[in-house]
Parts: C-alpha cells; structure tokens; sequence
C-alpha cells in the first residue's frame, strides 16, 4: 500500500514538472502525457519568466533527490569554479555517490540509490560510506559490501535489469556490473550526464 502511495505521488510529482522522475513513472506518463488534476488536458496559460526558471530549478533538484538547501550550496560552489556555472552545477551533483551509483545499474531509481548508501550497503575504495552527498573522486572504486551482495537486490543489480530500464551507462564510468563494481574514471561532462535540465535557467534562478 505505501509502495502504491509513493508511485502515485511520484508520478504525480514527474507529470507536474513533465519529466519521468522513475522508469515506473515513465510508463505512466507514456499513457497520460498530460498534466494532473481535472485540468491536466486544458491549454495553460503562459508561464512568467520567474515560473519556467522556479520550475527548471524543482525539474534538476527532483532527480538528483536534494534539499533546496543542498542545491544552493552547490550553486554557490559551482559559480566559485571556473568555467560556466550551469555545466559546473550538473557536473559536481553528478558526482555525488547516490546519483553514481544510479547510473552504474546497482538501483532502479535514485530514491533507491540513496537507500542503500544510507544503509551502509556502498563502499568507496574499500570503505563504508553512509553519506548520498559523498563526493567521488576521479580513480575511485564503488562497490556493493561483500555481505551485501548475497541480498535479493543486488542480486537482480547484478544481472543487468537496472541498466535495462535506465539511460546508458555513461563514459565517465567503468562499469562491471556482474561484480557490482564501478569507478569514476573522469569527470563527468554536462553533455554526458543523462539529465533533463536548461541549467541557464537555474543559474538565472538563484542569480536574480
């Protein structure tokens, strides 16, 4: 019952924004490409300017699964870095351990990612990480604790189902899925990383 509760409110979610938050609520929309609500099919108006940059800013924090408070931080350090901010912005959220280990296959959806960081389930180099917002380093090794890996989860993982629903394993990292293994072997490029995102728009947002 709570499982079906979170779907629903997830597809709900992934409509609002017009974005498949999840593979699940993918196919939902695939049926309904529409907006919720009894209004969902009715022509809107236009949005202000001020809207489309709130709502691209709620599109980019919603699949990485953050806090506004965490996205501002990583706003303030993508425009202390050089080159330009929006792609620094993607690139330093991609970085983070939950969203790698999405995109290496181990889970489905970065909810789901973030679990299992969180349940100390995730190694870095040989060592537990409990932290989603970990930072992972260029040449570093993610992988399933040992113990883990015997869990039904994984075990799935590890045959590929994940990677089978989810956008292509991208070029900055070295995947063996079967080991439930990955490393960042670089990082990342804005035009590699496998989000929906006008991220001018969002360093117009909290530049205003």
């Amino acid at each position: 019952m709570a499982s079906n509760l979170r779907t629903r409110r997830t597809v709900r979610h992934s409509r609002a924004l017009g974005i498949a938050l999840t593979p699940k609520a993918e196919k939902y929309m695939e049926r309904r490409p529409y907006g919720p609500g009894q209004h969902g099919r009715a022509r809107r108006k236009a949005d202000s300017d001020y809207s489309v940059r709130l709502k691209e800013k709620q599109r980019l924090r919603a699949q990485y699964n953050i806090r506004e408070a965490q996205m501002r931080r990583y706003f303030e350090e993508a425009k202390r870095t050089a080159g330009l901010t929006g792609e620094n912005l993607v690139e330093l959220l991609e970085m983070r351990l939950d969203a790698l280990v999405l995109r290496s296959g181990f889970a489905r959806t970065i909810q789901q990612a973030r679990q299992m960081v969180v349940h100390r389930h995730i190694m870095v180099d040989g060592a537990r990480v409990d932290r989603p917002s970990f930072r992972v380093k260029e040449g570093q090794l993610i992988h399933v604790h040992t113990r883990s890996e015997k869990m039904v989860p994984f075990q799935i993982s590890a045959t590929g189902a994940h990677q089978a629903v989810l956008p292509t394993v991208p070029g900055y990292l070295d995947v063996e899925i079967e080991k439930l293994q990955a490393k960042l072997s670089r990082r990342p490029k804005r035009t590699e990383v496998p989000v929906t995102c006008e991220e001018q728009l969002v360093v117009e947002y909290y530049a205003r």
